[in-house]
């Protein structure tokens, strides 16, 4: 495989359980993903609430999850966001963050990530601010690899529009500032990004000094309009060639944990094969790893209402007649369809506020 693979699980919404993850890391392990980034949006310890400590119970099961993912011969990493420190890195500041960075080397963290996407960025001086702060966490942690992501992850004007016109030099500045062992995240040309092309990627790592460590949008379906689709397709837009480019390569999953593996299979093969990979040949023989036979005939046959339709575009008598379809199936994805059917993945805006 040409460059690192792995799991950036990050997406807003309903978090995956602990046992989910731990069969995603036990599937996905053996099959090419070589690290896994905890940082759900619903993690308020890790986000809005940051600097309260994690509560005995969830640091065991972040314990236990590091455990299981060095059992499946996989990196484990947590991504942090603290949450506007850029606003304000003062005494106690530092004190809170040194205290959470003692329980994320407790939980036996390998890469740390530091986020701050999501958050509000047009100060001048954000790049110099930002790499203070990464500078200062890399002596405090013992993870072995410090990546971070920066408030304006992408070209996406969409940014500008929710967190403040960026700075016209950032990247550039970014690139400057920050030690090169520091990797930094890139979700593209846009937020959710199509494609990705050598070009591209490589303008974007001269600017950065570095090659990007990509932070991929797909399949993820959070939100309140993708949330509204399941995102089941193989992987386009990726070829193989573009990890000459790469530092690691992040897929962001999608909020059904077992059928996110049918396109995360794909993204493997699609390394693995290079220039003789075929998307829908893929597809169909994730689909059929994941999910068996018969149940693979039938959600390739409903594809395009699966994927493309939209949940809210359909009937109550089309919605009914799907839920009896998959009732019918004795399988873990089958009841994630139907519980995405049923309303049980949407999201709304509030929670893109409030995560």
């Amino acid at each position: 495989m040409s460059v690192e693979i792995g799991v950036i699980e990050g997406f807003f919404g309903r978090p995956w359980t602990w046992a989910e993850r731990t069969a995603n890391v036990s599937f996905l392990g053996p099959r090419g993903y070589g690290f896994w980034l905890y940082a759900p949006k619903a993690d308020p310890y890790l986000r809005r609430r940051w600097r309260e400590p994690y509560p005995d119970a969830e640091l065991q099961a972040l314990k236990a999850f590091g455990a299981a993912c060095r059992e499946a011969d996989v990196r484990f990493g947590v991504g942090l966001t603290p949450f506007e420190l850029h606003f304000g890195f003062d005494t106690a500041a530092k004190v809170a963050l040194s205290a959470k960075l003692a329980q994320l080397d407790d939980a036996g963290v390998e890469d740390l990530a530091i986020l701050f996407d999501d958050m509000r960025g047009d100060l001048p001086d954000l790049a110099a601010r930002q790499a203070e702060i990464v500078h200062w966490i890399g002596p405090r942690t013992k993870a072995s690899r410090l990546i971070m992501c920066p408030s304006y992850y992408s070209d996406d004007p969409v940014l500008d529009r929710v967190f403040g016109q960026r700075p016209s030099t950032y990247l550039a500045e970014l690139g400057i500032a920050l030690e090169p062992v520091v990797h930094v995240m890139w979700t593209g040309e846009e937020v959710c990004s199509l494609e990705y092309s050598a070009g591209h990627l490589e303008r974007v790592g001269q600017q950065l000094r570095r090659r990007p460590f990509l932070w991929d949008n797909y399949p993820v379906n959070d939100g309140p309009r993708m949330s509204q689709h399941l995102h089941l397709r193989a992987f386009t837009g990726r070829p193989a060639s573009i990890g000459a480019h790469l530092s690691a390569h992040a897929v962001n999953p999608a909020s059904q944990p077992v059928l996110t593996r049918i396109p995360m299979l794909t993204l493997a093969e699609s390394y693995a094969r290079g220039e003789g990979y075929q998307y829908l040949a893929a597809f169909r023989r994730a689909a059929e790893t994941v999910l068996g036979e018969p149940l693979a005939r039938q959600v390739t046959a409903d594809l395009l209402t699966l994927q493309d339709t939209g949940l809210d575009r359909f009937s109550d008598e089309r919605k009914a007649a799907l839920v009896a379809r998959y009732q019918a199936y004795d399988h873990p994805a089958a009841r994630e369809i139907v519980d995405w059917l049923q309303g049980g993945y949407a999201i709304t805006g509030e929670a893109l506020q409030t995560q």
